[in-house]
């Protein structure tokens, strides 16, 4: 990227994210709670890359590049092959939470993460997946008291 892109690109995410946490500031806190969270960092984040790129002593196009390999073994088939599995379970998970709701769906989840991509044997993952729920409706649920809508089937069936 080059300096004028970074620059502008900085100036943006600065100019979004003062204008999100000032816009939140008038909202109830629940309410306000995420663009604070998310805009508040990510303000300071853009302005010390700004600094840096100002306060850099080589133009970024003079300055060494580095790549970033994961592994050189790994075919390139195999990786596209990967890159999409992970994928189909991202939209898996969000199918999940649509139809059973986020209660329910981060436990299955993780249950079927654990036995099916780590096979990992049946109490280890029962044992992750009531801890993933615990620690979900624990922490979001009761004491950040996030309301989550249910899911399309928990609407219809008792769940």
């Amino acid at each position: 990227m080059n300096q004028k892109s970074r620059l502008l690109l900085n100036l943006v995410l600065m100019f979004v994210s003062a204008w999100a946490v000032y816009t939140a500031m008038a909202w109830p806190w629940r309410a306000a709670l995420f663009p604070m969270a998310m805009g508040i960092p990510l303000f300071f984040l853009s302005l010390a890359d700004l600094a840096l790129s100002l306060l850099a002593s080589k133009p970024a196009s003079e300055q060494p590049s580095m790549d970033f390999r994961l592994s050189e073994d790994v075919p390139p088939l195999t990786a596209s092959r990967r890159t999409v599995e992970m994928f189909c379970w991202i939209i898996g998970f969000y199918l999940i939470i649509v139809l059973l709701g986020f209660y329910l769906a981060v436990p299955l989840f993780v249950f079927l993460c654990l036995r099916l991509l780590g096979r990992e044997g049946w109490l280890l993952s029962l044992l992750l997946a009531a801890l993933a729920w615990s620690f979900v409706y624990i922490l979001l649920g009761r004491l950040l008291q996030l309301p989550f809508p249910e899911g399309w089937l928990s609407s219809v069936l008792p769940l």
